[in-house]
């Protein structure tokens, strides 16, 4: 079953796609919280209003699945593997779960200002400046983030699971989503 959750789709045949698939939404709505940063210093329009809720929105509810997908379901099945290639790349996957816990405050921190900002049309100049370098660390953070996992880790998922241990990931990204 074709589901798309980013740029391209990909099936739940597929799991490491459809988690690089994720990424590039992931960016697309890091691009809109970067873009709201420019102009926070003024009342929202209507776009920006729509953009930054549709981001706030996707990285509150659909993000957390993504990270759950690869710590719960894709990391785990790679740490159990016997494989050379496999264990060259597990030494990332440490760092990768770190990452997924430093991205949360700033997230919580994005989301707490985007809502203010939302409901007063504006915020205090501290505040314009807090969002603006929250939303910058994210968008570093995340860029050398997806790069290790879409150039290492998942083409080795993709090459070292089974046939098996992709349709459990797959099973399990479904059930997160409610797709069953």
């Amino acid at each position: 079953m074709p589901v798309q959750i980013g740029a391209q789709v990909h099936s739940f045949s597929d799991p490491t796609g459809l988690l690089s698939d994720c990424h590039r939404r992931i960016e697309m709505f890091l691009r809109s919280l970067a873009s709201v940063g420019d102009v926070i210093d003024q009342p929202p329009s209507e776009e920006t209003r729509r953009a930054l809720e549709t981001a706030l929105r996707y990285f509150a509810e659909a993000a957390p699945k993504h990270t759950a997908d690869e710590e719960e379901s894709l990391f785990p099945r790679m740490r159990k593997m016997d494989d050379a290639e496999v264990h060259s790349a597990l030494g990332k996957l440490d760092m990768l779960e770190e990452d997924h816990e430093r991205v949360a405050p700033l997230h919580a921190r994005v989301e707490q200002l985007g809502t203010e900002y939302l409901a007063n049309g504006k915020l205090a100049k501290n505040d314009v400046e807090e969002f603006r370098n929250s939303v910058s660390q994210l968008l570093s953070m995340y860029q050398q983030h997806i790069k290790i996992e879409d150039e290492l880790i998942f083409p080795v998922a993709a090459r070292a699971l089974s046939d098996d241990e992709k349709a459990a990931v797959a099973l399990e990204m479904t059930s997160r989503r409610s797709l069953r």
